[in-house]
């Protein structure tokens, strides 16, 4: 026999195969399919977290059953007792062959009076892998493409950032009283009539469709003080996001979840209706706490989810006495605990993320008695310009499962070109956590000893680090200050004052004070220090002086985690009363002081005059807001301004 001549055996059935290998158990190619897909193993968890390991557990059938009716639950029209038929499944599988149609167990809601919509059935897409849903997203949505990186490309319609006009909270007896109203406040109300017609909406159109995808998962890595979420949307690429956004469960976990806390209704392809009262555009975000619901009509931008959820937190952490924050946070390899407050363009995430500390968080957290957590499972990092020169964490975790919002990329190579502005300039990527090399699962930390707030001054007058007692801890996150650079467009000429209250003034919910109150409450118990870094100017403003450069802000910030600059020398600063040292270690002394590098020493007070009173303007609008009995502790904020 030659060499290159394959051997004939005969086998069992009298045939002859070729390489003595049997065939394949199927007799069809639908059954060949079948065998590529291994059927996941049913959970065999108690059905109560509180049962005991010897109660009998539940079949898949009947973890179904459960999982169905609390969806169908969800998606229950406030007027009828009972939800629309569920059925679990892709409904397009039941045409992919010739074979008998799958079974899918189903939970059956009879209405009274039967419409179109009650005697169709709603397939269910319960907690799908980020490979499932790029099948999805790929076959049923246009503009789904997977990039050379392995990343998920998207777009999110016409709406390419949040629409914060068009975001309402229902005002109800509760919230009236508990949030804050008025100038400056974020929160634009409804009442519960409006919000129960887009609920209404949105749930009539997602039951209208032959599929929706459901998400159940979790907030907040503490156990203690988890919330239990559920996303409910028409897109895959919405799926895939909160997937990679929220905390997502174990199977154990998920057979226990039960009735979520907090449910979300993205509608977001269906406008709302601009004739029902209080709707200024085809785009609502609406906020129900009693009800626990939030409804999205009118725009597919999945951020709207990522922060929607994070203004609940910011309602339901406080009233446990748990600080919500938007802030990153580390952790050196001895313990040592850092928050960075920052606005956009002050280094946060390049300061926050660093090769020799562990990586909690970069966005949202909360300061429990517990220490803190990171609220969310994953980062949602901005796109453009990215380099993997300057951001390598970024850039190696756009990979398979990482959602790209709104990016171009070559239509032969599907290589992403991070610079290209076509779409939008906020070009987002969306991943897990653990896709960052140094983040610490699970995302938890003691309590801060460093608590750190960035400022890019493009005024070019406020020091490089200041030391903060608690009350000018309170008063620099209440103002929440940075500074633009001047713009072209608009024909700017010097830079723009930019506060945005506790640093998120989009997203808190309760009066900014409050949130300081709680800050210095904290700080006060566990012992933290406040700073004030200044990541901006020196020299002169925007177009005189120059930045100050990132390794000496990295020096200042090494500094603090070290615990060296407390035990620097001192002196005080005129206007703002600031702490600031004498001498930082690879950073030079003249730089410390700010009037020192003025050529000009006359524009410079001039300059430092004129932001104290942009600094004076914006708090005005929280003098008047008392807390504590007396009223005093509003006013050691005010005395720790600017005075002049």
């Amino acid at each position: 026999m030659a060499a290159n001549e394959e051997e004939v055996f005969p086998v069992g059935d009298g045939m002859c195969h070729e390489g003595g290998v049997a065939p394949v158990k199927a007799r069809t190619i639908h059954e060949l399919h079948s065998l590529q897909k291994k059927k996941k193993s049913a959970p065999t968890t108690p059905t109560s977290a509180s049962a005991g390991p010897f109660l009998p557990t539940i079949s898949e059938d009947e973890l179904h059953w459960l999982q169905l009716q609390s969806i169908s639950t969800s998606l229950a029209s406030l007027t009828r007792e009972l939800g629309p038929k569920l059925v679990k499944g892709d409904p397009a599988r039941k045409v992919e062959s010739a074979a008998p149609q799958q079974q899918y167990h189903q939970y059956m809601s009879p209405t009274a009076i039967p419409t179109d919509t009650s005697l169709k059935l709603t397939h269910v897409l319960h907690n799908l892998s980020p490979a499932e849903l790029y099948e999805q997203a790929i076959k049923y949505e246009k503009g789904s493409f997977v990039t050379s990186s392995g990343a998920l490309a998207t777009l999110s319609g016409a709406k390419t950032g949040r629409s914060p006009k068009d975001k309402r909270v229902v005002n109800d007896e509760a919230t009236t009283q508990e949030l804050w109203w008025g100038k400056g406040s974020p929160n634009i109300e409804m009442d519960e009539h409006t919000f129960t017609l887009n609920r209404e909406r949105a749930v009539d159109y997602l039951n209208f469709l032959d599929k929706v995808f459901v998400n159940d998962q979790f907030l907040n890595w503490d156990p203690e003080h988890r919330i239990k979420v559920r996303i409910i949307s028409a897109r895959a690429y919405h799926s895939l996001f909160m997937h990679n956004m929220c905390i997502r469960p174990i199977p154990e976990e998920l057979a226990n979840f039960g009735e979520p806390d907090f449910t979300i209704y993205n509608a977001g392809q269906f406008p709302c209706n601009r004739y029902t009262h209080y709707m200024t555009s085809s785009t609502s975000i609406d906020l129900n706490l009693a009800r626990r619901e939030m409804v999205i009509l009118g725009t597919q931008y999945a951020g709207e989810m990522k922060k929607g959820l994070f203004g609940v937190m910011h309602y339901l952490m406080p009233k446990k006495g748990i600080l919500s924050l938007h802030s990153g946070c580390n952790m050196g390899k001895d313990g040592d605990v850092a928050l960075f407050f920052g606005l956009s363009g002050t280094g946060k995430t390049t300061l926050s993320t660093d090769q020799n500390r562990y990586l909690i968080g970069d966005d949202e957290h909360c300061w429990s008695d517990n220490g803190i957590s990171n609220i969310e499972g994953g980062c949602y990092a901005k796109c453009i310009d990215l380099a993997k020169e300057k951001e390598p964490d970024i850039w190696n975790a756009i990979k398979f499962g990482t959602v790209l919002e709104n990016v171009v990329f070559d239509e032969h190579t599907r290589e992403v070109d991070f610079s290209d502005r076509s779409v939008t300039e906020n070009t987002r990527a969306a991943y897990p956590i653990e896709y960052i090399p140094n983040a610490k699962i699970p995302c938890v930390a003691t309590h801060p000893k460093n608590i750190i707030l960035l400022a890019c001054d493009a005024f070019g007058v406020l020091p490089p680090v200041s030391k903060l007692n608690l009350a000018q801890t309170m008063y620099h996150f209440i103002s929440g200050y940075t500074a633009l650079v001047a713009g072209t467009e608009d024909g700017i000429k010097e830079p723009q004052a930019t506060f945005s209250a506790c640093f998120g003034a989009a997203f808190i919910m309760l009066h900014p004070t409050r949130y300081a109150a709680l800050l210095a409450e904290k700080m006060s118990k566990h012992g933290a220090t406040g700073w004030l870094v200044n990541t901006g100017w020196s020299g002169g403003g925007y177009g005189v002086g120059s930045r100050i450069k990132l390794n000496y802000t990295r020096k200042i910030i090494d500094a603090i985690h070290s615990g060296s600059l407390l035990n620097a020398e001192y002196k005080r600063t005129e206007v703002f009363g600031l702490e600031i040292p004498t001498q930082v270690d690879g950073v030079p002394s003249e730089i410390l002081d700010p009037i020192n590098t003025w050529e000009d020493k006359e524009a410079y007070k001039q300059t430092l005059l004129k932001l104290a009173g942009l600094f004076k303007n914006n708090f005005e609008v929280f003098a008047d807001y008392k807390i504590g009995e007396d009223g005093s502790l509003t006013e050691q904020i005010l005395a720790a301004g600017p005075t002049f």
